[in-house]
This record gives C-alpha cells, sequence and structure tokens, in this order.
C-alpha cells in the first residue's frame, strides 16, 4: 500500500462523454451569447412601436386642431355676414319709416281712385249705348267661351281617365252636386 497509486484510466466512454458536455456547454454559451443582440433589437422594435403609437397620436391631433380652425374659420364668416346683414337692415329701416309708408300708400291710393273715375268717366262718355251693348255681348261671349273650353278639357280629361283606368276604380260622381265653371 503505500506508494504507489495508479492513475485513472480515461476510456473512451468517458472522452465521449466528456465532448457531448463541452458542445452542450458551448451551445448555452453561444444561446447567452446571441440574446444580448436580439434583446436588443426587441427593445428598439418595442421603442419604435411606442414612437410610432406617439406620432400617430400627434397627427390625429393636428388634424383635429387644422379641423377645428377651418370650422372656426367658417363661423367667423358667418357671423361677418350677419353683421354686413344687420348693418344693410337697420339703413334699410332708415330710409323706411311707418309714417312715409303710410303717406305713399295713400298718395298711391288716391292716384288710383282718381284715375280710375277719370277713365271711367272717359270711357262712359266716349261710348254710346249701342258700344256698350256691343262690350257687353262681348264680354258675355267671352265668359261663355271660357265655360265652353272649360267643359271640353274637363271631358277629354274625363274621357281619357276612362280608358286607361278601370271602371271600377273611377270616381263616381256624388248624386247632387255639380260642377260649374267660374269665369277667369
Amino acid at each position: 500500500m503505500g506508494g504507489q497509486q495508479s492513475a485513472p484510466r480515461i476510456t473512451a466512454q468517458d472522452r465521449a462523454v466528456l465532448d457531448l458536455k463541452l458542445q452542450r456547454d458551448k451551445l448555452k454559451q453561444y444561446q447567452r451569447g446571441s440574446q444580448g443582440p436580439a434583446l436588443v433589437a426587441l427593445r428598439r422594435r418595442k421603442y419604435q412601436e411606442g414612437l410610432l403609437v406617439k406620432t400617430d397620436g400627434q397627427l390625429e391631433s393636428l388634424e383635429q386642431l387644422v379641423s377645428t380652425i377651418e370650422f372656426s374659420l367658417v363661423e367667423v364668416s358667418v357671423l361677418h355676414g350677419l353683421k354686413q346683414g344687420n348693418e344693410v337692415l337697420k339703413e334699410i329701416h332708415k330710409e323706411l319709416n311707418v309714417e312715409g309708408v303710410e303717406k305713399l300708400l295713400e298718395e298711391t291710393a288716391e292716384a288710383r281712385s282718381i284715375k280710375g273715375c277719370e277713365i271711367d268717366n272717359m270711357l262712359m262718355n266716349t261710348l254710346s249705348l249701342d258700344d256698350e251693348d256691343a262690350v257687353q255681348e262681348e264680354l258675355k261671349s267671352l265668359q261663355q267661351e271660357t265655360v265652353s273650353s272649360f267643359i271640353y278639357v274637363e271631358l277629354e280629361w274625363s274621357s281619357e281617365v276612362a280608358s286607361h283606368a278601370p271602371a271600377a276604380s273611377l270616381p263616381q260622381p256624388e248624386r247632387g252636386t255639380e260642377r260649374v265653371a267660374i269665369p277667369a
């Protein structure tokens, strides 16, 4: 016993296990080393996505601001138009006072009555009885033509309606009612 110790013997199997363990350690080290750049890339991507979201929010805010400004400009223009219209109405009201309008209406009524009487007198004085009778006959003739043309148009319309509609759907006149033409 004593003094000699034997050196451990390394078998082929031990060497294969050792090689596998070394490869395993290298792979784990590679995985940890490659996580750094991947993690940085993911962080960068997340940061850029956040920037895009903020940018979209700012863009939407700017668009709303532009829309609000445009609407405000339209409101200002409408108010300006209302102000001008109000000023024009005030000017018109200054020119039109109640007394002036009443006076103008009275003068117009007087002029009509005076001229109307004068024209009636002139016509009465210039027309003889025969002429007056002729005028009355012509008036009756015109009235009769108007009534005749009204009846003709009404008959023509009712016959056209009757030719296009079934007899059951035509409105039937009420008994005891009669249509009378009113001269124009």
